[in-house]
């Protein structure tokens, strides 16, 4: 049995009005509001905060309607278009093992997506932190269109009975991936950060965006901002307005007491640093920071820093900046809203699975 590539098209467009109108876009239309299975996805949503203190409610609808958002209908046939050729409808499918994350909401839903939308099965091993939110999606997808319930399953347990791998973790389980999964076809993803580039020439509309970047999600996300490349003698004076302004960030215990510990840390090692009572600045020449952190460096001219930034690729997810010179760059308040093509680590998910066989 196969799932069309046209009914594929339709029903994640579908979806994906479902998942905008949860995320606080009631203009939007929904299939049926009183459809069961969007209830219960409704109510998973309400209770995020309950099983992963993360997972702020509000926080959760951001996610949802930034997914929705991207399967427009005119999104999907752009994005297949570019694969015609391997999205074949009458080539049998395979099953694809998807070992997801946990740290931000759904995180693993754009891998989900793009094995399905590619005519393959998925089989998904969710986080403990994550397990609630993508079997609802699944099961309101399933209520549209019921082709795909031969498509998508679920483990707890060991993986088996699978063609090919995407496994997603920090670079210590990348290594346990390896080891698993290398004679399998895989995709194995590790850590990376977001970064911005700073230049000085920065508006407090700039600001008010690169602090969506900071702190959504609580920093924990790859496409979040954990580092910031300022020129020399950068005045961070008004970004640091503006971020104190987000207090209530505060509200949530996790992350205060990671900030409280880290500030502690800080003056007990006598560690110069900047703070706003919400966040820290400290410089550093890493990429990944701890959460209440974030790390700065300068760069002398923007030549040298795009040499740098290109040497140092697999510890980028994105950037995010106003100055045109830098390459690959996406406008601020940008970075958690992926579009379906803008695939993670630079791999190109699609063109992996119509190449199983």
């Amino acid at each position: 049995m196969k799932v069309e590539l046209k009914k594929r098209i339709s029903a994640f467009s579908r979806l994906g009005e479902h998942l905008k109108y949860i995320g606080n876009d009631t203009s939007t239309e929904v299939l049926d509001i009183n459809n069961m299975y969007f209830k219960k996805l409704l109510n998973v949503v309400s209770d995020s905060y309950l099983h992963n203190g993360w997972f702020l409610e509000e926080n959760v609808r951001h996610m949802l309607f930034s997914l929705g958002k991207s399967m427009d209908k005119v999104s999907l046939e752009k994005w297949v278009s570019e694969y015609q050729d391997g999205l074949d409808d009458d080539k049998q499918p395979k099953t694809v093992a998807v070992v997801m994350a946990g740290n931000v909401p759904a995180v693993g839903f754009h891998d989900w997506l793009s094995v399905l939308m590619s005519g393959n099965r998925v089989l998904a091993k969710l986080s403990s932190d994550d397990n609630k939110l993508i079997p609802a999606i699944s099961e309101l997808l399933i209520s549209i269109e019921p082709e795909f319930k031969s498509f998508i399953s679920f483990t707890d347990g060991k993986l088996s009975g699978f063609d090919a791998v995407i496994a997603t973790g920090s670079g210590n389980t990348s290594r346990y991936f390896d080891y698993y999964f290398g004679k399998y076809k895989n995709i194995i993803r590790r850590n990376r950060n977001g970064i911005a580039v700073l230049n000085g020439k920065e508006t407090t509309e700039d600001f008010e965006r690169l602090a969506d970047d900071v702190f959504m999600y609580f920093g924990l996300g790859c496409r979040n901002i954990s580092k910031l490349f300022v020129p020399e003698n950068y005045d961070f004076t008004p970004m640091l307005d503006v971020f104190s302004k987000r207090t209530e960030i505060n509200l949530n215990h996790k992350y205060f007491n990671n900030y409280e510990y880290n500030k502690a840390i800080y003056l007990v090692n006598s560690r110069q640093h900047l703070d706003t009572g919400n966040i820290l600045l400290v410089e550093d020449n890493a990429y990944a920071s701890p959460v209440s952190v974030l790390y700065h460096e300068q760069y002398s001219d923007l030549k040298s820093l795009n040499r740098k930034l290109k040497f140092d690729e697999d510890s980028i997810q994105c950037i995010v900046s106003g100055e045109f010179q830098i390459n690959g760059k996406l406008p601020f308040g940008q970075s958690q809203q992926p579009k379906l093509l803008d695939y993670a680590d630079g791999v190109d998910t699609m063109e992996f699975l119509i190449g199983i066989d």
